[in-house]
């Protein structure tokens, strides 16, 4: 049904139709500004590892990558599932997909992931797949609203 390979350039356009909005551009990616553009992607992608798309039927659905490993754990980042395949399982595929490869490359026993606190359904999903609330931290976005973000980690040995 899904299958995962790395970010192509050719990805790029079709995961910036990804967030429908301002709102949940900032669930995916804090720094980027709406709408978003391949060139804030490919910025980003510079300081990340293992940029990786989800696709069902050679379409790409869903992107993800990780950063900041440490030496048991590491970060899941910039989590997106394109619209039409939200609650479909695509997000549930992606989660198991990096944490795999954060297992297999870096060697590491937790993933970590920041989950804004008005995320209802992040929240909710991750908490589903075993991520627990270890911090939270405020933070001044880009249009100078305070957003609260949650830490969450997993135990993936």
């Amino acid at each position: 049904m899904y299958t995962s390979r790395s970010l192509e350039a050719s990805d790029l356009a079709i995961i910036c139709t990804f967030p429908q909005h301002a709102e949940e551009l900032q669930y995916f990616f804090p720094s980027a500004t709406y709408p978003l553009t391949p060139e804030q992607i490919i910025e980003k992608v510079q300081t990340r590892q293992e940029p990786t798309c989800i696709l069902f039927d050679k379409e790409v659905i869903a992107f993800a990558n990780l950063y900041q490993t440490e030496e048991e754990s590491c970060f899941l980042g910039n989590v997106i599932i394109a619209p039409a395949f939200r609650g479909r399982g695509a997000a549930a595929f992606l989660l198991e997909t990096m944490t795999q490869l954060a297992k297999a490359r870096f060697g590491v026993n937790v993933m970590k992931l920041i989950c804004q606190s008005t995320n209802t359904r992040g929240l909710v999903f991750y908490r589903k797949h075993g991520f627990l609330p270890v911090d939270l931290f405020s933070k001044q976005t880009a249009t100078g609203e305070y957003v609260v973000g949650i830490r969450m980690e997993r135990r993936i040995d």
